[in-house]
């Protein structure tokens, strides 16, 4: 059963940053494209960032330009860096599958940025 567990967030301060780690387990990592996701409290979870099991990576307008997502597949884990943080990047932050999820998320870590 594949897990997932992340880590790295926190309370900064807006133009801060903070790097976001997710190790995966119980699965085959390296074969599958995955993704970084955010839900803000009252808002439906979305997408922030993706990256192929090749490396391509792909970012919402929102975070474009500020947000880096990588992996390393020796480590199973993904790993979203993010700079220039903004107020509206509070949320709760997940990673999982890209495209069709693995059918359970782990619990996330918060990121609160403050004005």
């Amino acid at each position: 059963q594949v897990q997932l567990v992340e880590s790295g967030g926190g309370l900064v301060q807006a133009g801060g940053s903070l790097r976001l780690s997710c190790a995966v387990s119980g699965i085959i990592f390296r074969i599958y494209a995955m993704g970084w996701y955010r839900q803000a409290p009252g808002k439906q979870r979305e997408l922030v960032a993706t990256i192929t099991n090749r490396g391509n990576t792909n970012y919402a307008d929102s975070v474009k330009g500020r947000f880096t997502i990588s992996r390393d597949n020796a480590k199973n884990t993904v790993y979203l860096q993010m700079n220039s943080l903004k107020p509206e990047d509070t949320a709760v932050y997940y990673c999982n599958r890209f495209g069709t999820d693995f059918g359970s998320w782990g619990q996330g870590t918060q990121v609160t940025v403050s004005s």
